[in-house]
């Protein structure tokens, strides 16, 4: 659950003194969802940004398949939000998306994502979410055949690992093939 410090958000072992600075707000966000849902983790702050699926893997150091991307699209161009989780390996096919939930789905600009997450594009987590975003939650297919991923944690250079079975739960996510 903890670093060493017994911080929540622990930087990723190495001297560099940027990462000693406070967690982020969203870190800390995350990190107190997740104790609450019975799930306590350590989220880790990389020394770089993990923006992208592939920057989060290079820094997580696993395959970019075990990346989740936390995607947010609207219900048509003034509806609701509906969070999608993919695989860091897979492109979303949204009409297939669109069909799977009865909606004409479209992608939703960065103003919208912060409104209806509270994150920031590269940032955006699963966890910690209010409870509008968790309604309707998609997992991918091929995030519920792996034993463990990685999703951020509420800013740009924070990740955490867990057990997919611990992000099904957390997130009430229905698994759906998406691409």
């Amino acid at each position: 659950m903890s670093g060493a410090t017994g911080d929540p958000v622990a930087p990723a072992p190495r001297p560099d003194a940027a990462l000693a600075a406070a967690p982020p707000p969203g870190a800390l966000k995350v990190a107190a969802a997740l104790e609450a849902a019975g799930a306590p983790a350590r989220i880790v702050r990389t020394p770089a940004s993990a923006h992208t699926a592939e920057q989060a893997a290079a820094a997580c150091g696993c395959d970019v398949g075990r990346i989740v991307k936390s995607l947010v699209f609207r219900d048509g161009p003034d509806g609701p939000a509906r969070m999608v989780l993919a695989s860091g390996a897979n492109r979303v096919h949204e009409k297939r998306l669109g069909r799977l939930l009865g909606v004409a789905l479209t992608r939703a600009d960065a103003d919208f994502v912060k409104a209806a997450t509270g994150f920031s594009i590269g940032g955006v987590s699963p966890f910690g979410l209010p409870e509008a975003m968790r309604a309707g939650m998609i997992v991918d297919a091929d995030i519920a055949r792996l034993d463990t991923v990685w999703a951020a944690a509420g800013a740009p250079d924070c990740v955490v690992e867990i057990a997919v079975e611990t992000l099904l739960r957390v997130t009430g996510g229905r698994i759906a093939r998406i691409v």
